[in-house]
């Protein structure tokens, strides 16, 4: 379905990386797009260089992505906001885990809820989840990083299952790498982030990622482009590893 077919769009972790990006491409394709972050002042600054309507609005604060649901018919939803807590379940916290699960799974499953109905009303939608290649590969421990963007992952193949029949198109966008300060935003410390994981690589741009979404939102309405993963061509997710016990069996 083209892009003049829809009117607006929603796009939540807006205020920078991927979010910011999608929404700069959205507005550039013609659409209404509500940008939705915590950051009032970054919301104010991408407003004033794109045109993007602000929302300063925590993806997890229910009342407040129903009333706004409530407010407006979305013609693409676009998933994005996301967080990490680095580690193993052995060394998680129940803050930790609730976090993760409140923005990275719980706000999504009630956008698809407020949002994905009235699409289907319409006959016409398209809802983007930007998950990660941490849904399907395990590496570095993020035991409850991996388990929300799996979840994410199967949601979004179960969302074709619930709109079969009505022209709803779902894509899972999964990134590898990317170059944002998302880095930055998990382990702190900008400069020592951006040398470890930034620095010398050949990386995929945040407008690559909106370049990808704007792909599949510009295929024909016969086209439901489902599952993309988008990683940098020098990295691979794989390996093996194999120990000896800690202590002998006694």
């Amino acid at each position: 379905m083209p892009f003049s077919d829809y009117k607006t769009a929603l796009v939540t972790g807006a205020s920078s990386g991927i979010g910011a990006a999608v929404v700069e491409r959205l507005c550039k394709e013609g659409l209404q797009v509500h940008a939705l972050a915590r950051s009032a002042a970054r919301l104010d600054e991408l407003a004033s260089r794109t045109g993007c309507i602000p929302h300063a609005i925590d993806v997890s604060d229910l009342a407040g992505i129903t009333r706004l649901a409530q407010e407006i018919d979305f013609d693409v939803l676009v998933n994005n906001a996301g967080v990490d807590r680095p580690g193993s379940i052995l060394k998680a916290d129940a803050e930790g885990i609730d976090l993760l699960v409140d923005v990275n799974l719980r706000a999504v499953l009630h956008l698809c809820r407020l949002v994905v109905p009235g699409m289907a009303a319409r006959d016409r939608g398209h809802v983007i989840n930007i998950s990660s290649i941490a849904g399907a590969y395990n590496f570095g421990g993020n035991s409850t990083y991996h388990a929300t963007k799996a979840a994410v992952s199967m949601l979004s193949r179960q969302l074709r299952i619930d709109v079969f029949g009505k022209r709803v198109r779902v894509t899972e966008i999964c990134p590898g790498r990317v170059a944002t300060d998302i880095f930055a935003h998990v382990h702190g410390n900008a400069e020592e982030m951006h040398k470890r994981f930034i620095e010398g690589f050949e990386l995929p741009q945040a407008e690559d990622i909106a370049s990808a979404i704007a792909f599949a939102i510009a295929a024909p309405v016969a086209v439901n482009v489902g599952h993309m993963e988008i990683t940098p061509t020098l990295q691979v997710p794989g390996g093996l590893s194999t120990t000896r016990p800690e202590t002998p069996r006694g």
